[in-house]
């Protein structure tokens, strides 16, 4: 087996729960319906006259959710599902990590994420938060790195906690609750941050920040400066509206890069076609034709600071640092 939470562990769940994704989406969402219809509306209407299970599968890895519109199909789906991955996958669930919440009177868990349907008017909309317990581990490993920095206040120990909070802002953006979340953590977190790096930085508002920190944060928000470097606010983010994306989109099959390829800027084009002429010494065509994936994908930002990259500045570092 492949470690868990190792780079390979997606692609494994990947290759072996694909056969689920499909009969799932067979059973409600690509079903074949005997008349045609003018529209997606029309055809969402007529399912819902059928008997047929009503629900949408949202998965990573090997975790997922099958989102329902009441109990009585959330079992239907339960059983079917436990029976399929072991009648047809071979696979056994987790009895204590599977059960079926009721969105309406608590809450479920999903990849750090806490989930629930809260009445707003006569509906009820999704509000996503924190897990509480993702929110201690945040404070416990933000308070080492704060006292690394305090050991040794080096552009690397700076750079590394930004990084940290950068990426968990990246990450919990999506949560609808994620300003309350961080702006609790920040405030828990403040005590302890200012009165260990009080001997190496100075709490006080950003003056002329770099480009990247005066687009992303607020400058009405005191942080400390250290080494030359403000150190990113933890509890400055807002929530960032994720939306859906077309299932067709896929670096793996030729309809799918090609639908990638039609939604790129021109001038990421243009970078591109630099990349796909450029030469490395010492490096494999498979680690050319990946750089340009990576690029594509990333719609020519950084993944580190968001910023926009010509060809002559893209450099690719390995998820596992070579020797």
């Amino acid at each position: 087996g492949s470690p868990q939470g190792g780079i390979l562990s997606p692609l494994l769940s990947n290759v072996v729960l694909n056969d689920l994704d499909q009969w799932v989406a067979d059973q409600w969402e690509v079903f074949p319906l005997t008349k045609s219809y003018s529209s997606d509306d029309a055809r969402r209407r007529a399912r819902k006259q059928t008997n047929l299970k009503q629900g949408y599968l949202v998965r990573y890895a090997d975790d997922f959710k099958i989102l329902c519109r009441d109990g009585k199909t959330a079992q239907r789906w339960y059983h079917a599902v436990r029976l399929y991955l072991k009648e047809r996958l071979k696979l056994d669930i987790s009895p204590e990590k599977s059960q079926i919440v009721n969105l309406r009177k608590r809450e479920s868990e999903f990849l750090g994420f806490t989930i629930r349907a809260n009445k707003k008017g006569k509906k009820r909309v999704a509000h996503t938060g924190v897990i509480s317990s993702k929110s201690e581990k945040i404070k416990q490993e933000a308070k080492k790195l704060i006292r690394r920095m305090k050991a040794s206040p080096s552009a690397e120990n700076i750079h590394r906690y930004n990084s940290f909070v950068l990426g968990l802002h990246q990450y919990f953006k999506r949560s609808t609750h994620v300003s309350l979340v961080f702006s609790r953590l920040a405030y828990d977190l403040k005590p302890f941050l200012v009165n260990r790096l009080r001997p190496v930085g100075t709490l006080k508002h950003p003056f002329k920040p770099p480009p990247f920190y005066k687009r992303t944060f607020s400058l009405g928000t005191k942080t400390i400066y250290i080494n030359g470097t403000y150190l990113f606010p933890i509890g400055n983010v807002k929530t960032f509206h994720a939306m859906s994306f077309s299932s067709k989109l896929s670096l793996y099959t030729k309809k799918g890069r090609e639908q990638i390829h039609k939604s790129l800027r021109p001038d990421i084009q243009k970078e591109i076609g630099h990349l796909m002429k450029s030469s490395l010494p010492n490096r494999s065509v498979e680690y050319l034709d990946n750089r340009i994936s990576r690029y594509s994908m990333k719609m020519g930002k950084c993944e580190i600071t968001g910023e926009y990259l010509h060809a002559s500045d893209v450099h690719c570092h390995h998820y596992v640092p070579k020797n």
